[in-house]
């Protein structure tokens, strides 16, 4: 089975989780910017949360389903359409024979995820499917997604079977259908333009003027235009040092503020390197990177302290949400209906 896409968008990839394991040789992670919806639009069609999905950023594209395939749009809200029906995020949708999805304005975040049950089986390079633009490897021929290709689809699981079985004796007389059930809205990451992201102290935080470092926390800092799946370039108040510092290079991860010599934070995304020198204000915390990741050039992020214990105390809610999601849609593929 296989995908057709008949118009790329502004820029699909094809994405998993990220690529693991080789970042001592300088290999980056990858993977999607808004891993949580990524994740759950998995779930919703049965599949592993690392399958590779389609990431779509601001403009969708056209993608033709010559098959009944079982899907899930999920992250940012770009109007998916299939078949002229207005398709509800976060729920699992029947896509049937001959179906077109399309994508039209931007009414909340910049990014969406579309799962498919058995998920886009890209070539696997180095453990991932993930897409790394800048050095051309994985995803689908190392690029992003052009008119006319045909994406192959992996094989269906019991899982996935199950769930479009138990949707196609709903669907209504087009062959489109979508589930009754739904992610509880607490589990949902409050997306919305201009967000306050929370995060913990750097390691170099103390390196900070005192004055800088309450600025950083007082202040909204802009997402410049040059920013990208690498890393948001922040414009605002300036953050100086208290001295002039040599440091040695370090390991950086995804949601890292790094301040360089201008004393313009970058926030570190997905296609971050391995490495950096410059000192480090502060880690936005793991349950807010799906905002950042949501966040459009141009707008606005307010940053918020809070402590290591509290950022760990809201990664554990939110893993045990989905923890809870992944159980009750099992009992689901078992014929149990519901409210998720």
């Amino acid at each position: 089975m296989s995908m057709i896409i008949l118009k790329p968008g502004l820029l699909t990839t094809v994405q998993d989780l990220g690529r693991y394991g080789a970042q001592q040789f300088g290999v980056i992670v990858a993977g999607a910017m808004d891993a949580f919806a990524l994740r759950i639009s998995n779930l919703l069609v049965g599949n592993d949360e690392n399958a590779a999905g389609l990431e779509i950023t601001m403009v969708g594209p056209e993608i033709y389903f010559a098959e009944r395939t079982l899907i899930s749009v999920c992250g940012g809200d770009l109007s998916p359409v299939l078949n002229d029906r207005e398709v509800p995020l976060w729920k699992t949708v029947v896509a049937p024979e001959g179906s077109l999805l399309r994508f039209g304005r931007v009414r909340l975040g910049c990014r969406a995820y579309l799962a498919v049950a058995g998920g886009v089986d890209a070539p696997v390079r180095m453990n991932s499917r993930s897409t790394y633009l800048r050095a051309g490897i994985g995803g689908w021929e190392g690029r992003s997604l052009q008119k006319g290709d045909r994406l192959p689809v992996g094989a269906a699981s019991p899982a996935n079977r199950a769930l479009t079985a138990l949707l196609a004796d709903e669907a209504e007389a087009d062959g489109v259908a979508f589930s009754r059930w739904s992610v509880a809205p607490d589990l949902l990451p409050s997306y919305t333009a201009n967000p306050e992201v929370r995060a913990v102290p750097g390691q170099e935080a103390a390196l900070f003027e005192k004055d800088s470092a309450v600025r950083f926390l007082n202040e909204t800092y802009q997402i410049r235009t040059e920013s990208d799946r690498m890393g948001y370039r922040l414009t605002g108040e300036i953050l100086r040092l208290r001295e002039k510092r040599e440091l040695a290079s370090a390991a950086v991860t995804f949601g890292t503020v790094q301040v360089p010599p201008d004393g313009q934070p970058i926030v570190l995304m997905a296609d971050r390197q391995t490495i950096g020198g410059y000192p480090k204000i502060a880690q936005v915390a793991s349950v807010d990177l799906a905002l950042l990741a949501q966040a459009n050039l141009g707008e606005r992020i307010r940053f918020r302290s809070v402590s290591w214990r509290e950022a760990q105390r809201l990664y554990l809610i939110r893993e045990n949400g989905i923890r809870m999601l992944r159980s009750a849609l099992a009992h689901i593929n078992a014929g149990v209906d519901g409210k998720v």
